[in-house]
């Protein structure tokens, strides 16, 4: 029996499409296989590695008991986890949304980005992202036809430029997308520079869509939604989830806040994605997006302890290290190690020391912009931390 080969394409073009040509596996994916096949700690991917509250664990075994959301739950997202992101935003941040027709639960905030830039977006529209952006904000804007435009975050601050904002804005601009807290930078947006975003989207009629996953890792000063400043409430889509928060990462429930146009807007394409998901999870979501104040200052404090440890053992052996305001990642740059690859350093690190670490250049359309940084995620167990910071000892 002869082997079978791979179907030929008759016209000889890829299989793959050439918007998503240059993208392939993510590093993600490459570097927890290498901690994987090493047994080394795995400080890349951004996954906590222990569960979060158990009652919240408790909440979605009793739905799937009570069979609540085991079929298909309505495709706005189930009533009772609307009604808790309205909720959400009203208690944190004073704004005001109707559940029925301003918010939109997704499979995740990987779906939401995905969605809404699908949405919204025509092929050659530009888009202005913060550089170094996550991943997948590149690959939705390839897929949806639109060209990325980066405003690069540089070090050590990791300042926006907002005279480079402005100077980026051409009539092509159809939308701005913010990440803050800012991964993997840590970097916070300030008041003020919010304020110059609004009044710049503002002036120019911009659509913004703000990733705001780690809104409430915010360990000096405090979040400031986009969407709470004049102006910004009716052309804002608002993003979050409940992955970080409460570590659940796995339950893939996130959702979008946004007026009703564009709540419809981004529906239109989710329909077409997912159509639903994660639905005993989002009733258990409802339930943890309610806990006391109490359990939000303790989870922040907690993780702003693990980065304090993390960022002392970076600096101990030899890195340069970029403190961050929030998130749960700590940038650091490798040229003082005398390395001057981040990428070539991160895949040779478990051998090295039996630790793994994700290489910032990937982030970058500038790739010499951060080519010797390297991202470590603190979201992990203490003890975990502490052997890490043994092992890095040995650069």
């Amino acid at each position: 029996m002869t082997a079978m080969s791979a179907p030929a394409s008759s016209s000889n073009r890829p299989f793959l499409n050439r918007r998503l040509a240059a993208f392939g596996t993510t590093i993600f994916a490459e570097m927890s296989a290498l901690a994987a096949a090493t047994g080394s700690i795995n400080l890349g991917q951004g996954f906590p590695d222990t569960d979060g509250p158990a009652e919240i664990a408790e909440a979605a075994v009793r739905a799937i008991r009570d069979g609540r959301g085991n079929q298909y739950p309505p495709g706005p997202g189930v009533p009772e986890l609307r009604a808790a992101i309205t909720a959400h935003q009203q208690r944190f941040y004073g704004l005001a949304y109707d559940p029925d027709t301003e918010v939109l639960v997704t499979a995740g905030a990987t779906e939401a980005i995905a969605a809404a830039l699908l949405a919204l977006l025509e092929p050659g529209d530009e888009v202005i992202a913060l550089e170094p952006f996550y991943d997948s904000y590149a690959a939705c804007i390839a897929m949806a036809g639109a060209v990325r435009v980066p405003l690069t975050l540089r070090a050590p601050d990791f300042r926006p430029d907002l005279d480079a904002l402005r100077d980026a804005v051409t009539p092509r601009t159809r939308l701005l997308l913010l990440n803050t807290p800012h991964n993997p930078t840590g970097t916070v947006l300030t008041p003020a520079e919010l304020a110059a975003i609004a009044e710049l989207a503002v002036e120019r009629d911009l659509l913004v869509v703000t990733d705001e996953v780690y809104e409430h890792l915010v360990f000096e000063g405090g979040h400031t939604p986009l969407a709470s400043l004049p102006g910004m409430r009716e052309r804002t889509v608002t993003i979050s989830s409940a992955g970080k928060t409460f570590s659940f990462t796995g339950w893939k429930v996130g959702w979008i806040t946004a007026p009703p146009a564009l709540v419809s807007a981004v529906r239109s394409a989710k329909q077409f994605l997912t159509y639903v998901s994660s639905g005993p999870f989002q009733y258990a979501v409802a339930e943890a997006l309610a806990l006391p104040d109490s359990y939000y200052d303790d989870f922040r404090a907690d993780l702003a302890a693990k980065r304090d440890l993390l960022a002392g053992g970076l600096a101990d052996a030899g890195f340069e290290v970029f403190r961050p305001q929030g998130t749960y990642f700590i940038t650091t740059d490798v040229s003082p190690l005398g390395e001057k690859d981040g990428l070539a350093f991160c895949r040779a690190l478990p051998a090295r020391c039996g630790v793994v670490a994700i290489p910032n250049q990937v982030f970058y359309d500038d790739k010499s912009a951060g080519a010797t940084q390297v991202r470590w995620a603190f979201c992990k167990r203490t003890d975990v931390l502490q052997e890490a910071v043994t092992r890095l000892r040995q650069l």
